[in-house]
């Protein structure tokens, strides 16, 4: 047994103790060892065929999981969870570091919750911050492309925007403040 300091307990493994055990690997361990990690999980594959833009549409298992999440079936229980819905976006970020690929994510995000609440309605403070936070998030994302790329995006918030109107909770004020902000009033 290791003798620490009083008060201090030994942490678990760090990256810095991976970096040191991947340092001994050669070319065809290394293989072995990103095809055990491709074959554990479907995260580990869509992470994968993300960062090398393998397949024809990179973003699918993406939004289907945000799909999952915001739109759930209402009809065989299924929850809703803002967190979850958020973490694919996260993941393809990290993965890809696309502004376009993000965009279209976050932009997918708000059409999903906003269809959801339009059509069975949804009594969820969080849920409706998180929308107004992620249509904030596609905006300035959105801001940042090529004119060519943002406009179909803007085109798409414009869309949200209109259906936020009425649902309550305050986000038809706060989608109108942001649309401003970013100073879009001309783009109706």
């Amino acid at each position: 047994m290791t003798n620490l300091p009083t008060g201090k307990k030994k942490s678990g493994p760090t990256w810095n103790d991976v970096k040191r055990q991947l340092a001994v690997f050669d070319r065809v361990g290394l293989l072995g060892l990103v095809h055990d990690l491709y074959a554990a999980s479907e995260d580990n594959r869509n992470f994968l065929h993300a960062r090398f833009g393998l397949g024809e549409d990179a973003l699918a298992p993406y939004k289907a999981i945000v799909e999952r999440w915001l739109w759930p079936d209402v009809y065989k229980n299924e929850d809703h969870s803002v967190t979850k819905a958020k973490q694919p976006i996260a993941a393809f970020k990290k993965a890809t570091g696309q502004p376009e690929g993000v965009a279209e994510l976050c932009v997918f995000y708000c059409e999903q919750a906003i269809g959801f609440c339009r059509e069975f309605g949804m009594d969820d403070e969080a849920y409706y911050s998180a929308l107004v936070r992620m249509f904030e998030q596609a905006l300035k994302i959105a801001m940042g492309l090529p004119e060519s790329r943002r406009v179909p995006l803007l085109d798409r918030l414009q869309d949200v925007r209109v259906s936020g109107q009425d649902i309550g909770w305050g986000v038809e004020d706060d989608f109108d403040d942001l649309w401003q902000r970013a100073g879009l009033e001309g783009h109706e």
